[in-house]
């Protein structure tokens, strides 16, 4: 990877998952890189790996402008995430603040690179069987998240600058506060039960080698205003996803199976009675959550390997050991 010394990288959700990783490895390779994140306070650990913090809503035009300068090369990672809720609060950050930023960067006019970090939840909520880039995104998706990553999908490529998009699978790794604690809570519990076959493969996708992919991506021309999946080629089957997990935090395997046809009109009917009571929190069964668990997700990562040489070196014991690891070192285990 080569870097010109004149590079500066805005990383957006310093602080998640993926982002924290990226600036990371950034600061690793010698470019200076600034973090774009809501609470300073929260972000200390970026500040004193050599980051530039820098506090900014992505819906506020007015102080994007003022927080940019010198900005060449972009890893966005920021979006409200969730499977439940009104579409228009997930439209506000993923479509209307990659809107602002977009306008913000393009007066800048220094933008070489612009990595969106979307999702392969794009595609129809169906069973894949080595689906690739050629097949266009599903517009008619299942919920808030999927239909706004697909409409700032069609931003971004509205706009001038030059982009990557990358539609990683499911994201699992250390630090992360969003599906993988869930799981975990389910488990423990003893609640959790698999939604149709378990054999149906995940779309797992270990965060170092979605960083990986980024960076291969980033200094890339020949990734110039392309969209590659994203995950760990080597895929596991929904049984061994969770049973490892099981297994790796020393709670009960799970065994139960919920029928497909019974899981969606369940769904259906929990859904119709969550709207109509107005419950912020997602019911325990949804079509987003049938849409995770209960398909077959099996994505073409051929165009990553060929392009972008994206070859992941972990086996997803290896990655999910590292993850759980984490979890129990941190006091993050339930």
């Amino acid at each position: 990877m080569t870097v010109a010394s004149e590079e500066k990288l805005l990383v957006t959700g310093g602080t998640g998952l993926v982002g924290s990783r990226v600036i990371q490895r950034a600061l690793e390779s010698g470019i200076p890189t600034k973090a774009m994140v809501r609470s300073p306070a929260e972000a200390e650990f970026l500040a004193e790996q050599g980051a530039e913090l820098i506090e900014a809503d992505l819906t506020d035009y007015k102080t994007l402008k003022e927080v940019l300068r010198g900005v060449t090369i972009v890893v966005h990672t920021a979006a409200k995430v969730g499977d439940w809720g009104p579409v228009d609060e997930y439209r506000k950050t993923n479509v209307g603040g990659l809107e602002s930023l977009l306008t913000a960067l393009e007066e800048q006019c220094l933008i070489k690179h612009f990595i969106h970090i979307s999702s392969l939840g794009v595609y129809e909520a169906r069973d894949h069987f080595g689906t690739d880039e050629t097949e266009s995104p599903h517009t008619a998706g299942i919920d808030g998240y999927t239909l706004s990553k697909i409409e700032a999908e069609q931003l971004l490529q509205k706009h001038s600058l030059p982009y990557t998009i990358l539609r990683p699978g499911f994201i699992y790794g250390p630090r992360d506060r969003t599906v993988l604690p869930r799981i975990l809570e389910r488990l423990k519990s003893g609640q959790f039960a698999y939604l149709g076959s378990p054999e149906n493969l995940m779309n797992n996708t270990y965060v170092e080698h979605l960083v990986d992919a980024i960076f291969l991506a980033l200094f890339n021309e020949e990734a110039l205003n392309q969209i590659y999946n994203v995950t760990d080629i080597t895929l596991v089957s929904k049984r061994e996803f969770i049973s490892t997990i099981a297994e790796l935090a020393q709670y009960p395997i799970p065994q139960k199976v919920v029928p497909l046809p019974i899981a969606r009109n369940l769904a259906r009917v929990l859904e119709g009675l969550w709207r109509f009571l107005g419950k912020k929190q997602a019911p325990i069964l949804s079509q987003a959550r049938i849409k995770f668990l209960g398909l077959n997700l099996d994505f073409s990562t051929q165009k990553a390997q060929q392009e972008l040489d994206y070859h992941p070196e972990k086996s997803f014991q290896q990655a999910m050991t590292e993850t759980i690891d984490w979890f129990r070192e941190n006091h993050k285990l339930p």
